[in-house]
């Protein structure tokens, strides 16, 4: 037990600015995939998420700059 402890072991002195960012970052994501996941996930959200669910295959609301000049 003593070894398993050891292995998660964190000597925090020792962290670079690498190692803090990567910490960090890791842990905001984290956070922000809980909020979206509980935000797209509750039922009281559900009308309003599914009146978007044809966005990505709506060709005619996409203004790309092709204009058909006749």
């Amino acid at each position: 037990m003593n070894s398993l402890k050891e292995y998660f072991s964190t000597n925090w002195a020792e962290m670079t600015t690498q190692d803090w960012v990567g910490t960090i970052l890791t842990v905001v994501v984290f956070c922000l995939l809980v909020v979206v996941y509980v935000y797209a996930l509750r039922p009281k959200n559900r009308e309003k998420l599914e009146s978007y669910k044809h966005i990505p295959l709506d060709d005619e609301s996409s203004d790309s700059g092709d204009k058909n000049v006749g």
